[in-house]
């Protein structure tokens, strides 16, 4: 239940806070919903007037896929345009399947740690929030009045709305993990989400490149082919990762341009690196993958 009353809130912009009417001539705090108007996805009525939630909950999943489909498009591509330097096709496709599976493992382990931190902190920070309204309530009380003030709400203005968050302990710690802290409860699936996005995007972005090593025994033209997918992929991919976040086609085309210059400049340095290490000590082709 509690969950569920907090959850209006939880999703609420810190601007605008939909539940506190603060007029000038009559400052009243408008009546919690019932637990069935705090459901998620249900519309909060008040006095005829409805409240339309439109949020996106899968924006930190499209967020994981962007980075880990950008990284497993650069980083193995890089490593195969390398690696083909050396003029073994079996030496690429070797050497790009042990980068691409390890990476897609230390991206999926790397997005489960960073959720558990994330929820580890919000827990921590909530308990210390809820010992000090315990402890010292004057002083939350007065943590409340600097945090309206912000917005430009006068003291008296403010105080019915105080009395009223003091009354209920657990909407109090809510509004100041809101407005004080700016946090937002992680949801319990997220680590595992974060993971399986993060690997799965990692390793399907990094597997585009490797495709012509497979279909072709030339590694050369196996070279020609993969640079000319990964380009094409990478300026669409950049022109539509800008596009939706920004939302405008010109951030769009330098989305695609910034990710293409990243991808070829990796992928360039990788392969003058390996060159020039091989032009030093070469790589006899011959004994790869002999005992």
């Amino acid at each position: 239940m509690e969950n569920e009353m907090t959850y209006h809130r939880e999703k609420t912009p810190p601007v605008t806070p939909p539940r506190l009417t603060m007029a000038s001539t009559n400052s009243t705090l408008a009546p919690e919903p019932t637990a069935e108007q705090a459901k998620p996805g249900k519309d909060f009525v008040h006095k005829g007037v409805v409240h339309e939630e439109k949020h996106n909950d899968h924006d930190e999943i499209v967020r994981d896929i962007i980075i880990g489909f950008a990284d497993g498009l650069t980083v193995p591509f890089a490593l195969t345009a390398g690696l083909s330097s050396l003029g073994s096709n079996k030496l690429v496709i070797i050497g790009g399947l042990a980068e691409l599976f390890s990476g897609a493992i230390s991206m999926g382990l790397g997005g489960y740690l960073a959720s558990i931190t994330d929820r580890d902190h919000y827990n921590a920070e909530e308990k210390r929030e809820r010992d000090e309204v315990a402890t010292k309530p004057d002083v939350e009380r007065e943590e409340i009045f600097q945090i309206m003030s912000k917005y430009g709400i006068s003291r008296e203005t403010t105080a019915p709305m105080v009395d009223e968050l003091a009354a209920n302990t657990d909407l109090w710690v809510q509004f100041m993990m809101d407005f004080e802290l700016g946090l937002e409860k992680p949801k319990t699936s997220r680590a595992w989400i974060s993971a399986g996005s993060l690997g799965i995007s990692y390793f399907l972005g990094g597997l585009i490149p490797m495709i012509p090593y497979f279909a072709m025994s030339n590694v050369t033209h196996a070279l020609f082919v993969s640079i000319g997918i990964t380009v094409v992929i990478l300026l669409i991919f950049g022109f539509i990762k800008n596009w939706v976040t920004v939302g405008t086609k010109r951030a769009g085309a330098y989305g695609a341009v910034q990710t293409l210059f990243i991808g070829v400049l990796a992928a360039a340095t990788s392969y003058g690196i390996v060159r020039a290490l091989d032009s030093r000590n070469p790589v006899s082709t011959d004994t790869v993958g002999q005992p």
